[in-house]
């Protein structure tokens, strides 16, 4: 059971919902932070409002220099987690070029920047806690989540890889996958969105995650295990399934 209290966490994608939330229980439980994002003003504003000192260091994660500068200055972390995330809902037939662009620059391969700088310290001292969010949405295609489904796909293997690498070690990696979350991505769709958690639900069921020894977890529970189902169906099962009729 991996212990909170007066660790440092480094958490990336602070300043608004789920990863709002997320910090406001760690601080809560006892953990020192140090709050990312591109609004700085908005991390000055959670940070002022948490119970303990946090540290604000402004980042840009789609920004390989803002991502280096911001490394160097947060200076030594017992953990971090992974929440940045940009989202809107998108058909194949709208296909907007720049936000596919930026789907796939923030969730993915910010996450990969970041990880490039953390993932090599941890190992030298061979320590550290590594938290990834990936999505319901990851496990496989759906209908009118063009760049979305894509970019958490790859985040959830990029998770997978590494705690395959790193298992038996003193790198601890984890992978939560949510489903939906009441924030202002969630907000784009105009669909219903069953079983939606709110921020301070879904954070608990994190936090609760990283408290514990598995890798991953995928939540809500039972909404979960129709993605999880999905994986194993065949595509002339799946496609007439989940994917939009035309």
């Amino acid at each position: 059971m991996t212990e909170l209290i007066g660790k440092r966490y480094w958490i990336v994608g602070a300043s608004e919902g789920l990863g709002r939330a997320v910090a406001e229980r760690l601080a809560a439980m006892g953990a020192r932070l140090v709050l990312s994002a591109r609004t700085p003003e908005r991390l000055e504003e959670l940070a002022a409002s948490l119970p303990r000192k946090a540290d604000v260091v402004p980042m840009d994660v789609s920004d390989r220099a803002s991502v280096e500068a911001a490394f160097e200055a947060v200076g030594e972390i017992d953990g971090m987690v992974f929440l940045a995330g940009v989202y809107w809902p998108m058909t194949a037939q709208a296909w907007d070029a720049d936000k596919v662009e930026q789907m796939c620059d923030v969730n993915l391969l910010g996450a990969a920047r970041v990880l490039g700088h953390v993932v090599p310290r941890f190992v030298e001292r061979d320590a550290g806690h590594i938290v990834i969010t990936g999505s319901l949405a990851g496990f496989r295609g759906l209908p009118g989540a063009v760049g979305y489904c894509a970019s958490k796909a790859g985040v959830m293997s990029l998770a997978e890889s590494l705690h395959a690498d790193l298992r038996g070690t003193g790198v601890k990696v984890q992978l939560v996958n949510p489903g939906f979350v009441r924030t202002r991505l969630t907000d784009k769709n105009d669909f219903a969105m069953p079983f939606i958690k709110e921020p301070d639900a879904a954070a608990r069921e994190i936090v609760e995650h990283m408290m514990s020894d598995g890798f991953a977890r995928s939540f809500p529970l039972v909404f979960s295990w129709l993605f999880r189902l999905g994986q194993f169906l065949p595509e002339e099962i799946y496609f007439p399934l989940f994917a939009s009729r035309r």
